[in-house]
């Protein structure tokens, strides 16, 4: 028998989704963010990039305002307003104290009690091999949600007022060939679809295929996979590392 995934926690009120590029989190779990903000909840995204070394055609220069906007419309599509960039730069970010730091003052700005990124992992189960970004802002992320709660580390983020937040209860990873968890996606599912057709620059050097064909079979696909593990609900799936 096969077996089935925990639904996601529910008694909380502010999570912080971190991620490397826009599109990580439009490709992951943007049908659960949607219903989440539906419910009230306050879902604030932080991106480490702005992703201008994605799209081959477009410099840099060029790309990254490009993609900050349209990451800003497909936040607003599933009902989230507040997104932050960092400025590490696309494609060759770097694990280490910077970007935990960097990840903490926004865990102490923030306050979340659910942290959420993307697979940190060498591989996409076992047969894709995972971008280093990617690798990078997912450790960082479950490595920042004990940093921020420690005043003896990064003690100059107290000098800036960012007092240490120890709030943070769990940290959901989606994306990953280990899911524990799930969120029912038929809620949020059409928005979804609008939140990822925003990205409709990187998708169309992507792909021949109609955009909006290509994200609902793309979602449809993603989503449907997890249905035999959650009931036959279609549902976006976590791994939940609780803390």
């Amino acid at each position: 028998m096969t077996e089935q995934l925990e639904p996601m926690p529910t008694d909380w009120r502010r999570a912080l989704a971190v991620v490397a590029h826009p599109d990580d989190l439009e490709y992951g779990c943007a049908a659960a963010v949607a219903g989440w903000t539906d419910e009230g909840r306050e879902v604030t995204y932080l991106l480490a990039t702005r992703g201008e070394a994605g799209i081959d055609t477009i410099a840099p220069a060029e790309c990254a305002p490009l993609r900050e906007r349209e990451q800003r419309e497909s936040a607003a599509a599933v009902g989230v307003a507040a997104v932050e960039f960092l400025d590490h730069q696309d494609g060759v970010i770097e694990y280490g104290t910077a970007l935990r730091r960097d990840i903490a003052a926004a865990v102490r700005r923030h306050r979340p009690e659910l942290l959420i990124t993307l697979n940190h992992r060498d591989t996409w189960g076992g047969v894709a091999w995972n971008t280093p970004d990617h690798r990078a802002v997912g450790r960082a992320t479950l490595d920042a949600a004990g940093d921020a709660g420690n005043r003896w580390i990064f003690p100059e983020l107290r000098e800036q007022g960012l007092e240490p937040w120890d709030g943070v209860r769990w940290v959901a990873v989606a994306g990953t060939d280990r899911p524990t968890h799930a969120v029912d996606a038929t809620p949020g599912f059409e928005r979804s679809v609008r939140s990822l057709l925003a990205h409709r620059t990187y998708i169309e050097v992507l792909t021949d295929e109609d955009p909006e064909a290509y994200c609902r079979r793309f979602l449809t696909g993603t989503t449907g996979a997890a249905a035999e593990r959650f009931g036959g609900r279609p549902a976006v799936t976590f791994e939940l590392f609780a803390r």
